[in-house]
């Protein structure tokens, strides 16, 4: 039961990563861990796929932090680039938000059957049943790759290994079928859910194209704005909060966190002044 009247805790969450897609930290860890930070509640919003979501609510037993079931979709915005749509408060168990999310999930695999391929022409042996002993069966994403390629000593780091391997254009990149921003923010309306643009200014698409994509997702349905986000700069948190303004779209914030493989990020608080209050929650619940 989440009830905003509880002033012992202030502050929530609503970007994060288990290791179920790309964080390093367990559902139950994540529970765990935002109950040691005091937060109120932090929404779990693994990449294209929901099945952390059961474990963490489950975790939350006899704890007082609460979590929201979210999802972040990778959608294709264009040739060169994509976006990033959380979907905050989702009916995880619905049945055809679960049939999109499978072919999302699949569309991974297919890119990742790919990936293992071009890996291996590079000279590092690594095969499927590799990733799942070493990973377990989770949503699979280049920063696994990355993280296998250091533990392996192929790279002296996870940014050396996207730089030389992993990144668009190099040798073992490989794109994959993304859904449209349209059928991701109907998706996530169609789960009762509230569809909101992740860290926008993520997409250095610079001011005037991204005002035009924020009036073109507020069209779609659009509900809201990831305006305080972990690498904001004060200025960013204010620009953000009036481009949300402009277009009737309410305001999140979250930490993005993957637990060590953004070292510099932590659970509720980002890089250390992020602040999310928890009235924020009234938009989404």
């Amino acid at each position: 039961m989440i009830n905003l009247n509880d002033n012992a805790r202030e502050y929530i969450d609503l970007h994060v990563h288990s290791n179920i897609s790309d964080g390093t930290y367990t559902p139950e860890e994540l529970v765990d861990y935002a109950e040691q930070k005091g937060l109120y509640a932090f929404a779990l919003t693994d990449h294209d796929t929901v099945d952390g979501i059961e474990r963490a609510l489950n975790a939350t037993e006899g704890k007082t932090v609460k979590v929201i079931p979210g999802i972040e979709i990778s959608a294709e915005h264009d040739a060169k680039s994509d976006l990033h749509i959380l979907g905050l408060n989702v009916d995880y168990k619905s049945e055809g938000f679960l049939e999109i999310v499978k072919q999302c999930r699949e569309s991974r695999d297919n890119r990742n059957r790919k990936m293992i391929e071009k890996v291996r022409e590079q000279g590092i042996p690594v095969t499927q049943e590799i990733m799942d002993e070493r990973f377990g069966r989770v949503s699979i994403t280049r920063a696994h790759f990355a993280r296998y390629m250091q533990d392996e000593g192929y790279v002296k780091s996870k940014d050396e290994a996207f730089a030389r391997y992993l990144n668009p254009g190099k040798p073992c990149y490989v794109s994959r079928e993304k859904i449209s921003p349209k059928m991701a923010v109907e998706l996530i309306l169609k789960a009762k859910g509230h569809p909101v643009l992740a860290h926008p200014l993520v997409y250095k698409m610079g001011y005037d194209r991204l005002y035009s994509t924020v009036n073109e997702l507020k069209n779609m349905g659009l509900q809201g704005l990831e305006a305080l986000y972990s690498l904001n700069t004060p200025s960013d948190d204010e620009k953000m909060r009036k481009l949300a303004e402009n277009y009737g779209l309410f305001l999140t914030g979250g930490s993005d966190f993957h637990g060590s493989n953004k070292p510099d990020i932590d659970l509720g608080s980002g890089k250390g002044r992020l602040k999310v209050p928890k009235s924020i929650l009234a938009n989404i619940l």
